[in-house]
């Protein structure tokens, strides 16, 4: 069974409820023996990332030094994709690059970290690469994919002294354009205290390239023929990586995870990376991993990346996820039609799958078999329930649990603007974590700006009878308050300095 505090229930009910309803008292779970998982000791402070952040940073990456101007898609000056995701030391990685002119670019590597406040390091640069016009592809009519199959202009052989990381290819070309695309060095060949998962599936789930005003769709909208953005009737039901990203490539939402990333590697931890494909490939164990933090906007998760945080939670893994809107739709991820694993997500939504396969249909987890039997809330404690115009306070609540620590706040204290975008929040009729004791640290009322209503948005944190944790923000902003100079929070800080401690610590053989 879960458990719930009353001030939890009250705060999950909503502020003009409580009269009515009332709340839950906590209850006892029954005895039994329970084994706790060990994990080594946390090398937070002495480990390679942090030798790694000493070297020099560099922000040349940047649009706008060395006079460079940001491409777009209309005229596509220069843009790239790359064939992987993620790839690890002494693997190679192909970029496939359009300029809209025959001449050449150069493709400089960076590395996403702290670096003294740079915020990156410049790793490589590759010699003039010739790049030349491209077929534009078209999409497809049935379920408006789009993919290109430009040939490789250059490929990168990781070295295997590079420190797995969030990366940026950097595509400028000759005549003073740049763009960018991600991607992820792993490092397998390695335990770590944490592994932080990128969410490359939902960064292509929102990718409208070519945002032309023509082609370009996503699994949200497309163009209409009159060159307005649509909506669903014209939106794509399986979208590629094979392709670069709208704008500038930068994904929509990228700051958060980069925000994440700057911050844990200026605090020290030991920490490497993935991308959401590896979690539904499987190559990864999750009990080399002490903490796994999901960065960002997490929204699209296919049956084998869910599987794969259940197991890491009954392995004794700890999750945190730092965004919210986590886990809402199940996806296929599929192969190219040249065969190539990895390369298509594929969700239906409302419509009609017409092959859903053993693992059900893509439309919302929650909607996925009898009684909400998989909604997400059964794993995270809370869900996504509604979306915000403007940014609200975050209302603090359970301000004496260690969470809170040090933090200065008390309960009924606000946190101002941090509820943003899209909210979670706790519902007492759906699924929740078994055998675990749920604390909801926020309560904060917003008005959706669907027009749903009056909604209440918690931060939840969930501990199952192994004392393993899955912690859940519950809002946009809260990775960008740990390192983005505009939202910066130390309160924020704090608070999650106090999550990550524990989880490092609570296993520490």
């Amino acid at each position: 069974m879960t458990n719930l505090s009353r001030r939890t229930a009250l705060g999950a009910i909503g502020i003009t409820a409580v009269g009515a309803i009332g709340y839950q008292l906590r209850t006892q779970e029954a005895a039994r023996t329970v084994t706790a998982p060990t994990r080594p000791a946390p090398r937070t402070g002495s480990n390679a990332v942090v030798r790694e952040n000493a070297e020099t940073g560099s922000q040349d990456w940047v649009i706008g030094h060395r006079d460079t101007i940001g491409a777009n898609d209309a005229a596509a000056q220069i843009q790239g994709y790359a064939s992987k995701t993620s790839v690890d030391p002494g693997e190679s990685v192909d970029f496939h690059i359009w300029s809209h002119v025959a001449q050449t670019c150069t493709v400089a590597i960076y590395r996403i970290g702290h670096y003294g406040g740079a915020g990156a390091r410049h790793l490589s640069t590759s010699r003039a690469v010739a790049v030349e016009p491209r077929t534009r592809p078209t999409s497809d009519p049935t379920t408006g994919l789009i993919a290109c199959d430009w040939p490789v202009s250059w490929t990168l052989e990781i070295p295997r002294t590079w420190i797995s990381g969030l990366f940026l290819a950097v595509f400028t070309s000759e005549d003073g354009f740049r763009s960018y695309t991600p991607f992820v060095v792993r490092d397998t060949s390695r335990r770590s205290d944490v592994l932080m998962v990128v969410p490359f599936t939902t960064y292509q789930a929102y990718n409208l390239w070519p945002s032309d005003g023509r082609i370009g769709k996503n699994l949200y909208k497309g163009f209409t023929p009159d060159g307005k953005l649509g909506a669903n009737p014209e939106r794509a039901f399986r979208v590629s990586f094979d392709r670069p990203y709208a704008h500038t490539g930068l994904p929509s939402w990228f700051e958060m995870d980069t925000s994440a990333a700057r911050w844990a590697e200026e605090s020290g931890y030991d920490i490497t990376y993935a991308s959401s494909v590896d979690l539904h490939e499987g190559g990864l164990d999750p009990t080399e991993y002490t903490a796994v933090i999901f960065s960002g906007h997490d929204e699209y998760w296919s049956a084998d990346m869910r599987q794969w945080a259940e197991k890491a939670v009954e392995e004794g893994t700890h999750l945190a996820f730092l965004g919210s809107n986590n886990i809402y739709f199940h996806i296929r991820i599929e192969a190219s039609g040249d065969g190539r694993d990895g390369r298509v997500v594929t969700c239906y939504k409302q419509d009609e799958d017409p092959e859903p396969g053993p693992d059900g249909p893509t439309e919302r987890w929650r909607t996925l078999g009898k009684k909400h039997k998989k909604a997400e809330q059964g794993l995270l404690g809370v869900q996504y329930n509604g979306m915000l115009a403007e940014p609200v306070p975050l209302v603090v609540q359970e301000s004496s649990h260690w969470f809170w620590a040090g933090s200065g706040l008390r309960d009924g204290d606000q946190i101002p603007d941090l509820i943003a975008v899209e909210a979670d929040g706790f519902n007492p009729s759906m699924p929740r974590p078994q055998d675990s004791e749920q604390t909801l640290l926020s309560a904060s009322p917003y008005d959706d700006s669907m027009g749903r209503g009056r909604r209440v948005q918690n931060t939840s944190l969930c501990e199952n009878t192994r004392k393993t944790m899955v912690f859940v923000a519950g809002t946009f902003y809260w990775p960008l308050a740990l390192n983005e100079p505009e939202h910066l929070n130390p309160r924020v800080q704090r608070a999650t300095t106090n999550l990550l401690s524990e989880m490092l610590k609570r296993y520490s053989a």
